[in-house]
């Protein structure tokens, strides 16, 4: 019988006595240094954490930028997240397991043992074919759905030197780099995070436009 995966969590009070925010919170620096203290994070049953809104689950959330436009897809049948499919994404990313704790949980540099899970969740899903800059710009939590609810999203941005990466999930679909404008266009079709930060990319993007 298979061993239920275990995902990385933390407690939604930590959250609130941080600062409950919805959207995008930028003070990046400031929400980390309260979540990632030794003893705070914790893995836990995804079934559980999923049903559970009193945990939310820390996801990495990638943007990959090149040249003005941002990489974009649909995500397809094969989502691990059954209620994404078919919308579309400008995040890379997903749970964070005990694999990724090459040590006892916190007895080490937690941001080591995070970066790693970052590289090792985008190469799961795409293969980058060129150097990049990676730097995080924000928080991400969403209550208006109950996917968001339990989900707390940790927003990078990975600047590429070239536009190349080619895909490595099956549930990765019709995927491109895009405008800002040509994600505009289709902001109605994209899952609640990627619409927050679509509506935000110039902030994200270290850019700012009359519409953020």
């Amino acid at each position: 019988m298979a061993q239920e995966e275990k995902v990385l969590v933390v407690e939604r009070k930590v959250l609130e006595e941080a600062g409950a925010f919805e959207g995008l919170a930028f003070d990046a620096e400031y929400y980390l240094g309260k979540i990632f203290v030794p003893g705070v994070p914790r893995f836990m049953p995804r079934s559980q954490a999923e049903v559970d809104p009193s945990f939310k689950q820390i996801i990495p959330y990638v943007i990959m930028a090149c040249d003005g436009k941002y990489l974009s897809y649909v995500r397809g049948t094969r989502a691990g997240e059954k209620r994404l499919v078919g919308n579309r994404s400008i995040g890379i990313g997903g749970h964070i397991n005990p694999a990724d704790n090459e040590a006892p949980l916190f007895d080490t540099d937690f941001s080591q043992m995070y970066q790693s899970a970052v590289e090792r969740e985008v190469a799961e899903e795409v293969a980058v074919e060129t150097t990049h800059t990676d730097r995080i710009v924000a928080l991400l939590n969403d209550e208006s759905n109950e996917v968001g609810s339990v989900h707390l999203g940790i927003v990078h941005v990975w600047n590429l030197d070239e536009p190349k990466v080619n895909k490595r999930e099956q549930m990765i679909t019709r995927m491109s780099f895009k405008t800002v404008a040509e994600l505009r266009k289709v902001r109605e079709t994209m899952e609640t995070w990627s619409g927050l930060c679509v509506d935000k990319l110039g902030k994200i993007g270290g850019w700012v436009d009359a519409d953020g």
